[in-house]
């Protein structure tokens, strides 16, 4: 979920750093930095589960939605299904992958 905060934090950065003016970072790198971050944020402890994302306003995918509205518990809910998705294959190995549907945090990082 992007952090608006993060974002100018981020922006400032790359101003200080003379790179707001570069070509932007190509998708399949941008994946697999997303990725890392999440297994990373996903080792300090569960994540927000897809329950309460959804109550928050944000759009899931469809695997997600489908977790989500599954008879598990919480914890389940919890865990990284992009972990198990091919989007996540395909947007780590390919530029501009084939993946087009809403909500999957993948395809975000095809269109920034």
């Amino acid at each position: 979920m992007p952090n608006f905060r993060d974002e100018e934090f981020m922006r400032l950065i790359a101003d200080r750093a003379g790179m707001a003016e570069s070509a932007p970072a190509p998708s399949h790198l941008k994946a697999r930095i997303y990725s890392s971050l999440m297994r990373r944020q996903a080792e300090s402890g569960p994540l927000m589960s897809l329950t309460k994302i959804k109550a928050c306003g944000e759009e899931l995918c469809i695997f997600e939605e489908l977790v989500r509205i599954a008879p598990l518990g919480e914890k389940a809910k919890s865990l990284n299904i992009c972990r198990t998705c091919h989007a996540r294959v395909l947007a780590e190995h390919i530029e501009d992958a084939p993946i087009y549907w809403n909500g999957c945090p993948y395809v975000a990082l095809k269109k920034s």
